[in-house]
């Protein structure tokens, strides 16, 4: 479920090896050397999907994290979850797109019923955290999901930003989404069942098509898009990107150009990636992205 579960065969493999070791120091590290300035009121608990936390002056917008697919609401959020908590962030993650008889990997279904799932909760955040909108991150197809949600589900009343990590905005192909495989053991044979999550993603499809009519944003959210170079699922990794106004499109090699992460670790290890999330959630605060975030 995590990238380090099977021994690294090629060599993207290695890249990933690459970036966990990068990260390594980071991840050690105790979680109050990231805490914030005396004058930042800190989240009330250290973990998250705390329905208890109310949100800061500082921080006023909790934070959803949509895991990308074969993922969960777990699995995917280890380091990154913990990383925006002690910054003072309310942070909650979903599953979605679950299909009958499989556990753990999610992500697999109808990504217009996915996209239902996340209006149904990010509804449940606001309404916990009183907040009046949220801002999404997401992963793989958890950065692309969301696209319908904030179109076509009226989710652009509730979002101020929308943060993808490798999204695939633009689709991909059958070959690209089968490279995830080898992260994710036993779940080869879900192939041979209706995988329509999978089908939803294919550069091309009906899915993809509807998504991409009007243009890539809608008006009052900000968008960003993180990718890498490394990218062996979304291909090319130009395709994540998005036109339009409110967005910033980043290169994780223009902010440190040693950086070897690909699809899997950008999204679930790499703290360069991550600090730049934080940047785009409070770009008013913003700080300079470089290889020594992987360590601060």
């Amino acid at each position: 479920m995590l990238p380090w579960t099977r021994p690294p065969r090629t060599p993207r493999a290695r890249r990933t090896l690459a970036a966990l070791l990068l990260t390594l120091a980071a991840l050690v590290a105790p979680t109050a050397t990231a805490t914030a300035a005396p004058t930042q009121a800190a989240a009330p608990s250290r973990g998250w999907n705390d329905y208890s936390c109310k949100p800061s002056a500082t921080h006023p917008r909790p934070v959803v994290l949509v895991h990308g697919t074969f993922g969960n609401s777990i699995d995917n959020w280890l380091v990154l979850a913990p990383y925006l908590v002690s910054r003072g962030y309310c942070v909650f993650s979903l599953d979605y797109g679950q299909l009958p008889g499989v556990p753990l990997f999610n992500g697999l279904g109808p990504i217009d019923r996915s996209a239902g799932q996340l209006d149904v909760f990010v509804d449940k955040v606001l309404g916990a955290t009183g907040a009046p909108k949220a801002d999404l991150v997401g992963h793989s197809q958890g950065g692309m999901m969301p696209h319908y949600y904030l179109k076509f589900l009226g989710g652009a009343e509730k979002v101020n930003a929308l943060v993808g990590i490798a999204p695939d905005n633009h689709g991909t192909t059958l070959l690209g989404l089968t490279k995830l495989l080898p992260y994710f053991p036993g779940v080869e044979d879900l192939l041979t069942t209706n995988t329509p999550g999978l089908a939803d993603q294919i550069a091309g499809s009906a899915f993809i098509t509807k998504l991409s009519a009007g243009g890539d944003t809608v008006p009052g959210v900000r968008y960003t898009v993180i990718a890498t170079k490394y990218d062996e699922v979304v291909t090319p990794y130009r395709t994540q990107y998005l036109s339009g106004a409110n967005v910033r499109n980043v290169l994780l090699q223009d902010l440190c150009p040693v950086d070897l992460s690909e699809h899997v670790a950008i999204g679930t290890i790499d703290r360069i990636a991550f600090h730049e999330v934080a940047n785009a959630l409070d770009p008013a605060r913003a700080t300079p992205t470089t290889c020594a975030s992987a360590v601060s």
